[in-house]
């Protein structure tokens, strides 16, 4: 793949663009209004939770299997289309009548085929896009936030207006939102630039075990396993806390979108942030704030002003995180290693705290409570607190012994 000049790289990228919107216009209502869908189907709390656990235990499995062939082939672009595709064709199941005996595994199965072919989309677009928000060979914070940040709007525009139109005309439209966003995104994976990187025998010769052997990259992964973890709180539970607490489908979908405005702010001003502390510098203050939201979830998600504040520190919770776990992935996994870096980082990161979050959550809220999820939240987001504190130490001590 040639690197072409800036102005070509930055054409480039309007697709790339695209598809961050698309792709999480389709997560800005599903993952929020899933669970409330899924509740109106007449579905327990429990039957919710292993449900929605479905598209993490995803993540176990068919993230690093498309990176690894992506690393392979090169052909990054061409797994999007094929992904995109069957997944829209999969949504089709959604219409299935859930009031059989059979509805609950049936839509299991269907969610299972859309989930294993979105799951690896970003990782395997951010690997595609890896030399298009390089500078100097270096990861450009203020590039990937101006793309990324179009995502944060897609999600933006679709948790509002799903909010609003599930308020006033149900739930029942929801398998047809899902449809219409998939195809939205099935569109852009289509319009990206027929991109092929130098694959063959070159990516099979490299093994990510040496790097993994590393204590930096451990520090950072557990970082990322505890942080993500103590998240599911807000992926798996807010909608349904806030439903329990008496805050309507419509300011539910003001709450998220708060946090998303958040995270849009910080995406576009990245690049003036992020030199000022160290990469684990922020993992740490990163995780620091995510006590701090759950701790406030847990305890004043009744007064709004506080749970505004909460939703707020997603400017922290997870759009610093996230810059700064992707600047590391390159930063350890660089070329050839990228697609299984950033596949090994959803594994790790996502597919197993949503699957032991999402059963965990839905055994604890049974017993003890929604709000119970949010103290366990806070405890786990201490843990990754700690975790990153030691990234950092040994970040420092590298930095100090010239080693980084």
């Amino acid at each position: 793949m040639t690197e072409g000049t800036p102005a070509t790289r930055r054409r480039q990228l309007v697709p790339f663009a695209a598809l961050s919107a698309s792709y999480f216009a389709h997560i800005g209502f599903f993952n929020p209004y899933l669970p409330l869908w899924l509740k109106e189907l007449g579905f327990s709390l429990l039957a919710i939770s292993l449900l929605t656990s479905v598209q993490a235990a995803t993540r176990l499995f068919a993230p690093y299997g498309w990176g690894a062939l992506s690393d392979h082939t090169g052909e990054r672009v061409k797994l999007l289309r094929y992904g995109a595709s069957v997944a829209l064709i999969a949504s089709l199941g959604l219409w299935f009548d859930f009031d059989s005996r059979f509805g609950i595994w049936w839509l299991t199965a269907v969610l299972l085929v859309m989930f294993t072919h979105t799951s690896a989309m970003m990782p395997m677009s951010e690997a595609a896009m890896a030399h298009l928000i390089s500078q100097d060979g270096a990861f450009d914070a203020r590039r990937y936030g101006r793309v990324r940040l179009w995502g944060s709007l897609g999600f933006l525009v679709t948790v509002l207006a799903a909010g609003n139109w599930f308020e006033y005309f149900g739930m029942g439209h929801f398998p047809a939102w899902t449809f219409l966003s998939l195809l939205a995104v099935t569109v852009s994976v289509w319009l990206l630039p027929d991109l092929k990187e130098s694959g063959g025998n070159h990516g099979e010769k490299l093994s990510v075990l040496p790097i993994l052997r590393q204590r930096a990259v451990l520090w950072f992964f557990a970082s990322a396993f505890f942080h993500v973890l103590s998240h599911i709180g807000i992926y798996v539970f807010l909608s349904l806390y806030l439903d329990s607490i008496g805050y309507n489908k419509t300011m539910i979908g003001v709450l998220w979108a708060v946090s998303i405005i958040v995270e849009i702010g910080w995406f576009y001003t990245q690049g003036r942030w992020l030199p000022r502390l160290s990469l684990t510098g922020w993992l740490l203050v990163c995780s620091a704030a995510m006590a701090l939201r759950m701790g406030i979830t847990a305890t004043g998600a009744s007064v709004l002003v506080l749970l505004l504040f909460a939703q707020m520190l997603h400017a922290l919770t997870f759009a610093t995180h996230h810059t700064v776990c992707i600047a590391l992935l390159s930063r350890h996994f660089p070329g050839h290693l990228r697609g299984r870096g950033q596949a090994l980082y959803v594994v790790v990161a996502y597919g197993f705290p949503g699957v032991l979050g999402g059963l965990a959550g839905g055994i604890l809220s049974s017993a003890h409570g929604l709000v119970s999820v949010y103290w366990a939240c806070a405890v786990i987001s201490l843990i990754a607190t700690f975790c990153a504190y030691r990234a950092w130490r040994g970040s420092s001590a590298a930095r100090a012994t010239g080693v980084l």
